[in-house]
Protein backbone atom coordinates (compact mmCIF):
# COMPACT_ATOMS: atom_id res chain seq x y z
CA UNK A 1 0.00 0.00 0.00
CA UNK A 2 1.05 3.37 -1.09
CA UNK A 3 2.40 6.27 1.83
CA UNK A 4 -1.27 8.52 1.58
CA UNK A 5 -1.38 12.04 3.06
CA UNK A 6 -4.27 14.29 3.34
CA UNK A 7 -3.89 17.59 0.67
CA UNK A 8 -6.16 20.81 0.13
CA UNK A 9 -7.62 21.99 -2.84
CA UNK A 10 -9.71 25.01 -3.90
CA UNK A 11 -11.48 26.71 -6.79
CA UNK A 12 -9.64 29.76 -8.32
CA UNK A 13 -11.92 32.08 -5.91
CA UNK A 14 -11.46 29.80 -2.80
CA UNK A 15 -14.82 29.78 -1.95
CA UNK A 16 -14.90 26.07 -2.60
CA UNK A 17 -12.36 24.36 -0.36
CA UNK A 18 -11.96 20.67 0.23
CA UNK A 19 -9.69 18.28 1.12
CA UNK A 20 -8.71 14.97 0.10
CA UNK A 21 -6.65 11.45 0.90
CA UNK A 22 -4.13 11.55 -1.79
CA UNK A 23 -1.11 8.90 -2.59
CA UNK A 24 2.25 10.78 -2.13
CA UNK A 25 2.97 10.05 -6.03
CA UNK A 26 -0.18 11.42 -7.99
CA UNK A 27 -0.63 10.06 -11.49
CA UNK A 28 -3.63 12.05 -12.82
CA UNK A 29 -5.19 11.47 -16.47
CA UNK A 30 -7.57 13.11 -18.81
CA UNK A 31 -10.20 11.76 -20.97
CA UNK A 32 -11.37 13.09 -24.51
CA UNK A 33 -15.18 12.20 -23.89
CA UNK A 34 -17.44 15.37 -24.64
CA UNK A 35 -16.83 17.43 -21.65
CA UNK A 36 -13.47 16.04 -20.26
CA UNK A 37 -11.96 17.43 -23.62
CA UNK A 38 -13.80 20.41 -23.10
CA UNK A 39 -12.80 21.34 -19.61
CA UNK A 40 -9.37 19.73 -20.37
CA UNK A 41 -8.81 18.56 -16.73
CA UNK A 42 -6.04 16.38 -15.74
CA UNK A 43 -7.92 14.16 -12.83
CA UNK A 44 -7.08 11.90 -9.72
CA UNK A 45 -9.14 9.42 -8.49
CA UNK A 46 -9.75 8.52 -4.74
CA UNK A 47 -12.79 6.99 -2.99
CA UNK A 48 -15.73 9.05 -2.43
CA UNK A 49 -15.16 8.80 1.40
CA UNK A 50 -11.47 10.44 0.89
CA UNK A 51 -12.75 13.64 -0.07
CA UNK A 52 -14.38 16.10 2.02
CA UNK A 53 -15.34 19.73 0.93
CA UNK A 54 -14.39 22.06 4.06
CA UNK A 55 -16.19 25.36 2.69
CA UNK A 56 -18.12 26.22 0.45
CA UNK A 57 -20.61 23.48 -0.35
CA UNK A 58 -23.12 25.70 -0.55
CA UNK A 59 -21.09 27.18 -3.81
CA UNK A 60 -21.12 23.72 -5.42
CA UNK A 61 -22.91 23.75 -8.40
CA UNK A 62 -23.91 19.59 -10.42
CA UNK A 63 -23.84 19.43 -13.63
CA UNK A 64 -25.84 15.95 -15.05
CA UNK A 65 -26.30 15.12 -19.05
CA UNK A 66 -26.91 11.70 -20.98
CA UNK A 67 -27.43 9.19 -18.90
CA UNK A 68 -27.01 11.31 -15.33
CA UNK A 69 -25.02 8.84 -13.56
CA UNK A 70 -21.92 10.89 -13.41
CA UNK A 71 -21.96 14.05 -11.19
CA UNK A 72 -19.57 17.33 -12.39
CA UNK A 73 -19.37 19.77 -9.38
CA UNK A 74 -17.95 23.28 -10.18
CA UNK A 75 -17.94 26.75 -8.28
CA UNK A 76 -20.80 28.55 -9.02
CA UNK A 77 -18.72 32.01 -8.82
CA UNK A 78 -16.16 31.14 -10.66
CA UNK A 79 -16.94 28.19 -12.58
CA UNK A 80 -13.77 26.20 -11.95
CA UNK A 81 -14.24 22.42 -12.16
CA UNK A 82 -13.30 21.18 -8.89
CA UNK A 83 -14.46 17.28 -9.28
CA UNK A 84 -17.16 14.73 -10.57
CA UNK A 85 -18.26 11.31 -9.46
CA UNK A 86 -17.27 9.25 -12.66
CA UNK A 87 -19.95 7.44 -14.51
CA UNK A 88 -17.71 4.31 -14.82
CA UNK A 89 -16.18 4.45 -11.30
CA UNK A 90 -19.10 5.54 -9.41
CA UNK A 91 -17.58 4.47 -6.02
CA UNK A 92 -14.70 7.54 -6.83
CA UNK A 93 -13.85 10.88 -7.01
CA UNK A 94 -11.66 12.26 -9.87
CA UNK A 95 -10.47 15.48 -8.70
CA UNK A 96 -9.55 18.40 -11.01
CA UNK A 97 -5.51 18.00 -9.95
CA UNK A 98 -4.96 21.89 -10.93
CA UNK A 99 -6.79 22.69 -7.82
CA UNK A 100 -4.98 20.46 -5.43
CA UNK A 101 -2.60 23.06 -3.58
CA UNK A 102 1.11 22.48 -4.65
CA UNK A 103 0.39 20.85 -7.87
CA UNK A 104 1.52 22.30 -11.18
CA UNK A 105 -0.19 20.28 -13.61
CA UNK A 106 2.00 20.94 -16.80
CA UNK A 107 5.12 21.10 -15.09
CA UNK A 108 4.65 17.91 -12.15
CA UNK A 109 2.67 15.67 -15.03
CA UNK A 110 5.04 16.21 -18.88
CA UNK A 111 3.27 13.60 -20.06
CA UNK A 112 -0.44 12.11 -19.24
CA UNK A 113 -2.44 9.37 -20.11
CA UNK A 114 -6.00 10.49 -22.13
CA UNK A 115 -8.33 8.02 -21.28
CA UNK A 116 -10.84 6.70 -24.24
CA UNK A 117 -13.96 8.23 -23.15
CA UNK A 118 -15.61 8.50 -26.35
CA UNK A 119 -15.30 4.67 -26.05
CA UNK A 120 -16.56 4.38 -22.84
CA UNK A 121 -16.14 1.22 -20.87
CA UNK A 122 -19.53 0.65 -19.84
CA UNK A 123 -20.56 1.14 -23.09
CA UNK A 124 -17.82 -0.95 -24.92
CA UNK A 125 -18.17 -4.64 -23.35
CA UNK A 126 -16.15 -3.33 -20.33
CA UNK A 127 -12.93 -2.84 -21.68
CA UNK A 128 -11.21 0.22 -20.69
CA UNK A 129 -8.91 1.73 -23.31
CA UNK A 130 -6.22 4.67 -23.66
CA UNK A 131 -6.61 7.20 -26.37
CA UNK A 132 -3.36 8.51 -26.38
CA UNK A 133 -1.08 10.56 -24.43
CA UNK A 134 -0.67 14.69 -23.48
CA UNK A 135 2.94 15.64 -23.80
CA UNK A 136 4.39 18.91 -22.41
CA UNK A 137 7.30 20.62 -23.69
CA UNK A 138 8.19 23.60 -22.09
CA UNK A 139 10.15 26.47 -23.76
CA UNK A 140 13.71 27.03 -23.03
CA UNK A 141 14.20 30.24 -20.66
Amino acid sequence: MSETSIRKASCHCGQVQFEAELPAELAPSRCNCSICARKGAAMVYVLLDQLTVTAGEDKLSCYQYNTRVAKHYFCSHCGIHCFHQARSDPDKYAINAATIEGVRVYEDFARMPVNDGVQHILDNDGVRRTAGFLLFEKTPG
